[in-house]
């Protein structure tokens, strides 16, 4: 995401010669389809479409295509001694990769429509490979389906390259204490939009948080609500601000919930918050994880936050394994060693 980032920052600064697509992987490959590598007119690149092995072969190949017209143009990483390719690195696959000048109406619906997921929106974008002398089209829809961009001639059959982009993912701290900051560093590098919330105006001001998209002081959500697809992390060391927050996010059943504190904490709040919903337990624990974060090892707030980025990453992308999960049974248990009144007292 934040390589799809720097591609369409580049081509707004203008002199964009070609843009390069990973369309087609047989074997191994470092990168999957939708990878893509812009080439500038001076030979400089933005973006990736290997691990390294390719990168300045289709750069020079890309600035000749450029002036020829978008083609498909065939890789191989295969090391093989008697080969000719002299930038083969062995990772084992072959890769087909669309070269297309970046100055056509078609380029420009593309990188537009790259800009537009990049805030949100959801971008389909189908792409009519040249081939049999039939040039490249393209046609890009929104979320519903309705046409954004359509060549004039479109082909009636041939190879099709048909994604979706999908917009960054949004997550929000609720707590801007100082173990949220590195939380905001590792989401950057990934591309991801992140907003922090707090109530405390004195922790919640944007120079502690450069790398957060948005940051905002206020006990509720401003404008901002939780959406189905949002990672939401709760952290705000008040254990009334935490439980508030908790009730307020259960409902909008965000795909990543997680909560900073001991099993024991979380156990008391997502029980008060469950009785203040008038949901069961069960409910109430089904999409929630605590204490947040992969069981990596280490402490601090960087490890904190290296071990949370990676549960929400694994979370979002179906990869999920083993991780430690709130459950009715652990919260029975919890309760039973005592209640809030210890929290209470050391809120900060």
């Amino acid at each position: 995401m934040r390589e799809r980032r720097s591609i369409v920052e580049r081509w707004e600064q203008g002199n964009a010669a070609a843009l390069v697509t990973l369309v087609r992987v047989e074997g191994s490959s470092y990168r999957r389809p939708g990878a893509r590598l812009l080439v500038t007119a001076d030979g400089n690149t933005v973006g990736a479409i290997s691990g390294g092995c390719l990168e300045a072969e289709v750069a020079r190949k890309a600035r000749w295509a450029a002036r020829s017209g978008a083609i498909v143009e065939r890789f191989s990483t295969v090391f093989d001694d008697t080969t000719d390719i002299p930038y083969g690195l062995g990772c084992g696959g072959t890769l087909d990769l669309l070269i297309e000048p970046a100055d056509t109406p078609e380029a420009a619906a593309l990188l537009k429509a790259m800009r537009e997921s990049l805030i949100g929106f959801r971008r389909n974008v189908a792409t009519w490979l040249p081939a049999n002398g039939q040039p490249l089209s393209r046609a890009v829809y929104d979320e519903s389906g309705t046409t954004l961009f359509e060549s004039p001639c479109r082909p009636l059959q041939g190879p099709l390259f048909d994604e979706w982009l999908e917009p960054p993912q949004r997550l929000l701290l609720l707590g801007a204490g100082d173990d949220a900051e590195p939380m905001t560093q590792f989401a950057s590098l990934l591309g991801w939009r992140t907003i922090v919330i707090d109530g405390r105006a004195q922790l919640a001001r944007p120079e502690r948080f450069p790398a957060a998209e948005t940051v905002i002081a206020s006990t509720g959500f401003g404008n901002i609500l939780p959406r189905r697809q949002d990672a939401v992390v709760i952290m705000g060391h008040s254990y009334e601000q935490d439980r508030s927050w908790l009730t307020a996010v259960l409902p909008h059943q965000p795909r990543y919930l997680g909560l900073l504190g001991s099993r024991h904490r979380s156990a008391l709040l997502v029980s008060e918050a469950a009785e203040a919903l008038g949901w069961a337990l069960d409910q109430a624990c089904q999409n929630l994880f605590a204490p947040v974060g992969l069981d990596l090892g280490g402490d601090g707030a960087e490890a904190i936050a290296l071990a949370t980025i990676a549960e929400i990453q694994a979370c979002c992308q179906g990869k999920l394994g083993h991780s430690r999960r709130v459950t009715p049974e652990m919260v029975v248990e919890q309760i039973e060693r005592g209640g809030s009144s210890r929290y209470l007292q050391c809120a900060l």
